[in-house]
């Protein structure tokens, strides 16, 4: 044992020494693979050394060792070994060796004398033939034998067992299960190489694209590296050397990733990012005074840029070989068939008709994706085509970009009635459309440092121009209804097209980006002749696309001043439904978690009261009550209630109470409250909310300064969100409260037992009055920790002077709003109306309140600094 203590000694510290070089400033990407055949051949010297300990301590006649042949089979068969990946090994017995009692008993021991070396194992014992019937059923087993070499024992078994594996293997079958298990582990990860968070391994343009395109080449006999598939024909010269470099620098990447980690950790997760960035001597770079055009970058921000472009590269090439390996293999369903003097169509598959064809006539460039969109039943580009348009980038230079030609091409390829996403994001892979219009090239790879934006700024915008898009495709119809109507009778789906191109191109600049990006889409515009009241609109929708979202979330929308002042800021109905449209996919395209059916009746609630005053509709309060009262009491009829039995109820409310509520929630209110308006015991009744997962609840009860924080509290501590809050005080006295709820559960299975239990707990929490608990600092993500948003605090007089419009940015976490509530609870603050928006892990709610401590601006200053206090992260 002391022998092996010391091996397991002299590992560490030879392996220490080794990745201590990634430390040293000079260590570049091209010194990787050295580094991981070191730490392969270190692994190697181990086992070597443990093999032979095991077949020299056992006395059997026919030591295994001396049989058997140990292997390395997946990565490490490959010769490399990353920091802290597992030593992946198959013990080969010859056939009939398996039953042999001390052959079993030498690779127990051998497999315990490696982990108490010190090797993090993984371990397979089989037959030749046992290998052999577990290739032909798992293509995972056969990938990782495909890469087997030997490490020490039996050679000959070893190159029986290596020479039997190649004649079974069926390339086709092997390139077609390899493909599909590639798409499906795409699908898991979003398809995109531009996760926040990317899987430097297993994601799209990761190490493990790469290693595909070797498994398949080799399994078709056309290489084991990229200089054999380039003298094989596969690939261009240049195409190598762009694979080996970036193979490199993903290499470099996850091997440093790994060394700040110290495990095994191949995602570049948001707490690891600045640490890794700074290993490679990345530094955040200070604002320059006198120059804010462009906000500094981040270290985290200026590695993963740099890792968003080796995985694009990779992306690209891998599509190329891949296509060129499925056409040697099956030549029989790449047949051509011409389109036009320019291209021809290739087993589905846009081809160009010569190789040169972009140098020779450039304008075919974007011809091409025209065609694309054009011609029923293309899949895609040929591998020939991918190729040539990655050779003629130098061609897309600024004349290029100039050229009316290409600019015409450019607004008919916008103005194509289908195929506009798939062109756009074809664009995008073949970097395309970053060089055609260079203002987009800037946010390719661009991190979102927020907490609610799951893209970078590239993938946004091609995620927003799908949103808008599918609101004019029949078959998507169902997921929008009202924007599928709306976008039926537009007529230029272009113009929206154009907007969400432009809506964020100028993210990360410093400043205003909506202000820089309406700049931009202008000169855009006027370059590409577009008419100027077209022009004008797309500048609007560039330069006003939050605002919609804003006024929604945040603004009282039953104040006629508010909805006419958006209006006036709008200014047409036409523009008001472009707006609309955008601004629906805008949100959806931030992440899946941020959209919400109560988002979207914000946004149609704010898109009906705005048209009806572009239309010369001008409120009138006074009837506006009236007609919900009669929509009201018609629903109440269906009650059975008394005659007139609304009037204790409605005689104690005032014209507020029915501007802020539809007449459904009036009639709900009053079916409950009506028998019971001079209780002294709470009222608490919910329903399934109509506009989304949640719960609507209503709290009918005698006042108290602490309500709002004691009823914030209960709903926190059982897993409730507050999406909005009516809260409304009766003449008598009484709190008649709306909330608008989501769980943190799935409540479609138990609907009743959570309405009943929520009814019951907090007419009991309210009944009791007891001091309000402290409230709980809830624990905060590994996002809000590696993004922390500042917390801040608007509070001012609203337009009427009347209430005071308190708004609040923070970070979000579990007892936040209770937090906040008992601040204005301490300072005898009511609440009148609360929106809570929560964007993935942004907080941004709007309270409207009054109370007489907020006259004084001393008291002012204590309470703001109270709820600054609330809302920090600690």
């Amino acid at each position: 044992m002391n022998e092996l203590q010391s091996l397991r000694q002299q590992y560490r510290a030879d392996k220490k020494a080794l990745l201590q070089t990634l430390a040293e400033p000079g260590f570049q990407a091209r010194s990787v693979p050295k580094l991981l055949r070191q730490l392969a051949a270190l692994a190697d010297g181990v086992l070597t050394q443990l093999w032979h300990k095991v077949g020299m301590a056992q006395a059997a006649q026919q030591p295994c060792s001396q049989s058997a042949s140990l292997l390395a089979v997946g990565g490490f068969g490959r010769g490399e070994l990353q920091p802290y990946s597992d030593v992946d090994v198959l013990i080969l017995l010859p056939d009939g060796m398996a039953a042999n009692e001390a052959c079993q008993k030498q690779v127990e021991t051998f497999i315990s004398y490696c982990w108490d070396a010190g090797l993090e194992i993984g371990s397979s014992v089989r037959t030749m033939q046992e290998c052999l019937d577990e290739a032909a059923k798992d293509v995972t087993v056969q990938t990782a034998l495909l890469e087997s070499r030997l490490i020490t024992g039996n050679a000959s078994l070893a190159q029986q067992f290596q020479q039997s594996f190649m004649a079974a293997m069926d390339a086709k079958a092997f390139f077609t299960a390899k493909t599909l298990e590639m798409r499906q582990r795409h699908t898991k990860f979003e398809d995109t190489p531009y996760s926040l968070e990317p899987n430097c391994k297993e994601s799209p343009g990761g190490q493990r694209d790469l290693q595909v395109l070797l498994w398949v080449a080799k399994a078709a006999g056309y290489g084991n590296s990229w200089r054999e598939l380039a003298a094989n024909g596969l690939a261009t010269p240049y195409e190598a050397r762009m694979l080996e470099r970036n193979e490199q620098t993903l290499g470099l990447i996850r091997a440093k990733l790994h060394w700040v980690a110290q495990r095994r950790e191949d995602r570049l997760v948001f707490d690891l990012q600045t640490a890794v960035a700074e290993s490679f001597g990345y530094q955040t770079e200070a604002p320059v005074p006198g120059k804010a055009r462009r906000a500094h970058a981040r270290a985290s921000e200026q590695l993963m840029r740099r890792y968003y472009w080796a995985a694009k590269a990779v992306t690209q090439l891998n599509q190329i070989l891949l296509l060129n390996i499925e056409e040697r293999l099956h030549p029989a369903t790449h047949q051509v068939s011409p389109i036009n003097a320019h291209f021809n169509v290739k087993a589905g598959m846009i081809d160009v008709v010569s190789d040169d064809l972009y140098v020779r006539q450039p304008h075919a460039i974007l011809e091409t994706f025209l065609v694309y969109q054009q011609v029923v039943g293309i899949k895609g580009l040929s591998a020939r085509t991918l190729r040539a348009l990655y050779n003629a980038r130098h061609v897309m230079d600024a004349a290029y970009r100039n050229d009316p030609v290409n600019r015409d091409t450019f607004m008919r390829i916008l103005r194509e009635p289908r195929g506009i996403t798939h062109a756009m994001r074809l664009m995008n892979q073949t970097s395309v459309l970053g060089r055609y219009l260079w203002v987009f090239r800037k946010i390719v790879g661009q991190m979102q440092h927020d907490l609610f934006h799951v893209y970078t700024v590239d993938q946004h915008i091609l995620m927003v121009l799908r949103n808008v898009r599918r609101f004019f495709m029949d078959e998507h119809a169902h997921e929008y209804p009202f924007c599928s109507q709306l976008a039926a009778g537009w007529e230029q789906p272009w113009i929206l097209y154009v907007a969400a191109l432009f809506h964020d191109i100028a993210k990360g600049r410093g400043g205003d980006h909506s202000e820089l990006g309406g700049s931009e889409v202008r000169r855009f515009c006027k370059q590409h002749h577009i008419a100027k009241e077209d022009a004008d609109l797309i500048e609007f929708l560039v330069r006003e696309h939050l605002s919609m979202s804003q006024v929604a979330q945040k603004s009282d929308l039953s104040d006629p001043a508010v909805i006419a002042a958006f209006a006036k800021r709008v200014g047409s109905e036409r523009y008001l439904t472009a707006l609309y449209l955008l601004t629906v996919a805008d949100i959806r395209g931030t992440s899946p978690k941020v959209w919400n059916a109560w988002k979207g009746k914000l946004l149609e609630d704010l898109y009906r009261l705005t048209t009806r005053a572009l239309g010369g509709y001008a409120p009138d309060p006074d009837a506006e009550v009236e007609q919900r009262k009669r929509e009201a009491l018609a629903q109440i009829a269906l009650y059975a209630l008394p005659f007139e039995a609304h009037k204790p109820l409605w005689d104690t409310l005032d014209v507020g109470y029915f501007m802020r509520h539809e007449a459904s929630d009036i009639a709900w209110h009053t079916k409950h409250v009506s028998r019971y308006v001079q209780t002294e015991q709470p009222i608490v009744r919910a329903r399934r909310s109509s506009f989304s997962q949640g719960l609507q609840v209503l709290v009918y009860t005698p006042d108290q300064a602490d309500l709002f924080a004691r009823i914030c509290g209960y709903f926190e501590q059982n897993g409730y969100s507050i999406l909005d809050a009516q809260i409304h005080t009766t003449h008598k006295g009484y709190a008649l409260d709306t909330f608008e709820l989501t769980s943190s559960e799935d409540l479609s299975e138990h609907f009743r037992e959570a309405i009943s239990m929520l009814e019951n707990g907090l007419a009991h929490v309210i009944a009791q009055a007891e001091a309000l608990p402290a409230p709980a600092r809830g624990r905060v993500s590994r996002r809000v920790k590696s993004f922390p948003i500042a917390p801040r605090i608007w509070l001012k007089p609203d337009d009427k002077g009347q209430r005071w419009v308190l708004n609040l940015t923070a970070s979000d976490r579990m007892g936040l709003l209770y937090s906040v509530a008992q601040v204005l609870a301490r300072h005898s603050i009511a609440v009148q109306m609360a929106k809570v928006s929560t964007l993935g892990e942004l907080v941004e709610d709007t309270f409207l309140i009054h109370g007489a401590s907020l006259q004084h601006n001393k008291t002012q200053i204590a309470i703001e600094t109270e709820l600054l206090d609330a809302l920090s992260a600690k």
